[in-house]
Formats: C-alpha cells, structure tokens, sequence
C-alpha cells in the first residue's frame, strides 16, 4: 500500500537532454468513453454537445496507448500526449520524474459519470501488477462534484474479511453487504490505495485521479449483461490476490472546502499530491519547488492562466490543463474552484 496522507514501470525511453525549452500551457480534446452504466452529464457539465447518451468516463488527460489525450490548440495541436513526452520529456515532466517513469506520463485524469451502478473491482499494486500483468498497478482518488439525492459509494470492507469469506460472499452475492457505503456530498473525497474494493454506485459525478494504468480485476457485476448479451467478466482468483484484507481506514471520506483565494490539501501520497484551489479574485502559484508538472481541473466558475511566454488561457468548468514543470509560476484570476494536481 502506498504511504498516504489524507487530510482530516517498462522499457526505457531515449534521454532528451532539452531543458527549458518548452513553457506552454497546454490543453488537450478529451476521449469520451461510452460504458453500459454511463449517462449524458459530462457534456452538460462542460457545456457542450451531447458525446452520447451512454458516456461513463472523460479521459481528460491520458498516455494510455490508442487512447491518448491530443492537444487541441497552439503550436502543438494535433501531437498526442506521448508524441511531446518523446520529445519534451525533461521540460514536462521535469527531469526527476522522466527518470523515475522512464518517459512515461504517470498520471490519468478523468471525470466519471455513474447513470448506474459500476461493478465491484480492486486493483492490484504496483508490485504485484509488474509480475502478473506486466504494467504499473493502480491507486486513485476521487472528487465528488455534484452527486444526485441518496447517490453513495462504496470504499473499503465494514469489518473484518478474509480470501475465505470474500470468495464465499461473492459466489452467493452478498459482497455487497460486506462493503461500506458512504452518501456522497458534494466536495467528498475518497482515497482508494491499490488493494482496496471499492464500487462507484448510480447517480455520481466524479473527478478521477489515479495511477496510469488498466488493470482492474472485477469482483461482482450484479449478473448483468453486456453489450454482447453475455455475463461480463469476472476476475476472481486474481482479486483475491490484489485485495487488501487490513480494512484500512484511508478509504473512508473526508469532505474538503477551500476558502477564497487559499487551497485546500486533499490527498497526498507517493503518487499524487491533490488540493482544492478557490480563486476569487486572483491566486499566484509557485510550481518551481513542486519539481513536476502540474495539472490543473476546472470543477466550477471560470478561470483566467496566465504564465511567461503564454497567452492568457481562460477556461470553464469541465477543463483541465497541464503546466509543464519547466513553468515557475502561474497566475489564475477570475472566480471558480480547480484541482492542483502533481507528483511529489
């Protein structure tokens, strides 16, 4: 389990010796992804045409291969994410992290749209997600933006568990009863370290942040079909094996408000560090000592980046952007809330 505080790897990659080369703020045209339990929130929150009546996921900002995030505006439009980690990775990521990821982009951002209930899954930590599945295992975080009445979630186990009760659970269909279930709020935050059974249930919309990566083993589907008309794929012995059975208390919520002008922490780990920013009027940021890029998600209002060599960039709700690490600071006006995202 990753150490983590919450407020209450691959094949290597050519070295690109570029420093400071490379300053601009950057935007990308998300991958929508329709799921069968999405809905059609995400474009109205982002104020635009509909993407499909069944969208569960925004990839806002993704290096998943045939799924990368493309730039969408300036001098770089049209490369993907991974196209100017090849060729900017020190000025991006920042030298420290492009050693430590090999070149590869860390993190995946997405929002979450839940019209119904999404299966029962954990995913495996980064140890042992090298040796069975050969890729980077799996913690994440979650924001909740704007749940529906009587909306929840599920996030760790109620009591005690063991591979024994858990496989037995699952085979009579009564593991949901086993999982604690929190209703969700508006601002709630969850920790979801690799290891750790969680569920997103109907009626959420959430902020994702999370490890690059796609391994999760899916525990329980409540018998429905999929697309095919066929049962949906179970992955039982392997979470057995992923799961964490010490019921840590890191997966139980924290509900975080910032004040104006101040940010406020969420979760920091060794993966991600997280805070709530609230702008009105004006927020200076020094990123110089964060020694990393620096992602920002725009959750309400709208709101003005400003940065050396750059544009003005104003954006609304719905928009997330990347800092490069070779930026020092930045200056965000307006009146809105963002997620400052970076890797520690």
């Amino acid at each position: 389990m990753a150490e983590c505080e919450i407020f209450f790897v691959s094949s290597q990659r050519e070295s690109h010796p570029i420093v400071n080369q490379m300053k601009n703020i950057l935007t990308f045209t998300p991958v929508y992804v329709r799921l069968i339990w999405g809905g059609d929130r995400i474009a109205r929150f982002k104020g635009i045409e509909s993407q499909g009546p069944d969208v569960g996921e925004s990839w806002e900002l993704s290096p998943m291969p045939g799924h990368e995030s493309v730039v969408d505006r300036g001098e770089f439009k049209g490369l993907n994410l991974n196209q100017l980690i090849d060729k900017y990775g020190n000025d991006i990521m920042g030298k420290r992290l492009y050693e430590r990821y090999e070149g590869k982009f860390p993190l995946l951002i997405k929002f979450i749209d839940s019209k119904s209930d999404l299966s029962i899954q954990v995913h495996p930590d980064d140890e042992l997600a090298a040796v069975t599945e050969h890729k980077r295992g799996k913690t994440e975080m979650w924001y909740s933006i704007d749940p529906d009445e009587g909306a929840y979630l599920y996030a760790g186990f109620k009591g005690e568990e063991s591979p024994e009760s858990l496989k037995a659970k699952i085979e009579d269909s009564t593991i949901v009863e086993s999982l604690a279930k929190y209703y969700t709020k508006p601002g709630d935050v969850f920790f979801l370290p690799a290891g750790c059974v969680h569920a997103i249930g109907q009626g959420n919309f959430v902020a994702e942040i999370q490890e690059a990566s796609d391994v999760t083993y899916r525990i329980f589907d409540y018998n429905r079909k999929g697309a095919d008309g066929k049962p949906r794929e179970l992955h039982v012995e392997k979470a057995m094996v992923a799961t964490k059975y010490d019921n840590s208390d890191l997966a139980k919520p924290i509900n975080v408000t910032a004040a104006p002008d101040t940010e406020a922490p969420m979760v920091h780990c060794s993966f991600f560090n997280t805070d709530l920013i609230n702008v009105d009027p004006e927020m200076n940021l020094d990123l110089k000592a964060r020694d990393s890029f620096s992602v920002f998600i725009t959750v309400s209002g709208e709101l003005t980046f400003s940065a050396e060599g750059n544009a003005p960039l104003t954006v609304g709700r719905g928009t997330t952007i990347l800092v490069p690490a070779s930026v020092d600071s930045i200056k965000v006006t307006g009146k809105g809330e963002m997620i400052s995202v970076y890797v520690p």
